[in-house]
């Protein structure tokens, strides 16, 4: 079962939602509490609908404890907070799931994933700087992978992140593994993953017109193979090929959104397209 704490997008691939019809491939269970209600993403215009108040945010996460759930959450993704309020009652949420009692052959400890949504190159930021300051104080030390773009991880760190190398060095600076998207070099665009222990790369060819939620979709796809036990690099092979191939459909079927329930299983599968290096 997985806590979504992010957007509900009722017309666009994006956030919480989209997360929660990628994670259903693979038989995990989502549990989804919003912190904004849009009609479309922003990025078409006036998205419609309101941020979530803090008290329905708070009160949604109350009932999902009452009824035991907790105990049962084995990963919990977080994305974009329209408040400083909303991401310390996440944080609150992340502190209560690990320290629910967990029965049972199948009780394992859960898989934190805090995806630092704060802005992205060329646009800045585009949420309010009190609240990327709160993400990055109160949620990223909490996360067992954190998963920014490159702007982000740039941000956080106050390291140049240029290219896979630097990336690596910015990533392990965080003190915590890291996914970071959107890394170019030359003509390709790729994932990097880092640890303490490991650095990859998985790359393919840069295209344009690329619809919004790919890094959601990502953090999804990773994190749903490290719960299957997965290598990181096994994960991130299959995650950005599974990411890839549904940008790629998107592309031959003109869709302005990914096509996350068409591609069904596809999603599940690395690409022939996707380049792994090992890094230093």
């Amino acid at each position: 079962m997985a806590l979504l704490l992010s957007s509900h997008v009722a017309g666009s691939r994006v956030g919480g939602s989209a997360q929660a019809l990628a994670l259903a491939n693979f038989k995990i269970d989502p549990v989804h509490i919003p912190t904004v209600l849009y009609g479309r993403h922003p990025g078409w215009g006036a998205p419609g609908g309101a941020q979530v108040p803090i008290e329905a945010f708070e009160g949604m996460l109350d009932g999902v404890e009452a009824n035991g759930l907790f105990g049962q959450i084995d990963l919990v993704i977080t994305g974009y907070f329209a408040s400083v309020e909303q991401v310390r009652a996440a944080g609150r949420a992340i502190e209560a799931v690990r320290g629910a009692p967990r029965e049972g052959p199948m009780a394992r400890k859960p898989y934190i994933v805090v995806d630092p949504v704060m802005g992205d190159a060329g646009k800045g930021l585009y949420v309010g700087a009190d609240v990327a300051r709160a993400i990055q104080d109160d949620l990223v030390p909490l996360a067992d992978l954190i998963t920014p773009n490159a702007w982000e991880l740039q941000r956080m760190s106050s390291l140049d992140v240029r290219d896979p190398a630097s990336a690596v060095r910015a990533a392990r600076s965080m003190g915590r593994p890291a996914l970071v998207s959107s890394v170019m070099r030359g003509a390709e665009i790729g994932v990097v993953f880092a640890d303490k222990r490991e650095a990859w790369l998985a790359a393919h060819q840069k295209v344009d017109n690329v619809p919004s939620g790919t890094g959601d979709l990502l953090a999804a796809l990773f994190a749903a193979a490290m719960l299957e036990g997965q290598t990181p690099s096994y994960g991130l092979a299959r995650a950005v090929g599974g990411l890839a191939e549904t940008v790629a459909a998107a592309g031959i079927w003109q869709s302005p959104e990914l096509p996350i329930v068409a591609m069904g299983a596809k999603i599940k599968n690395a690409s022939p397209t996707v380049r792994m290096e090992r890094l230093a």
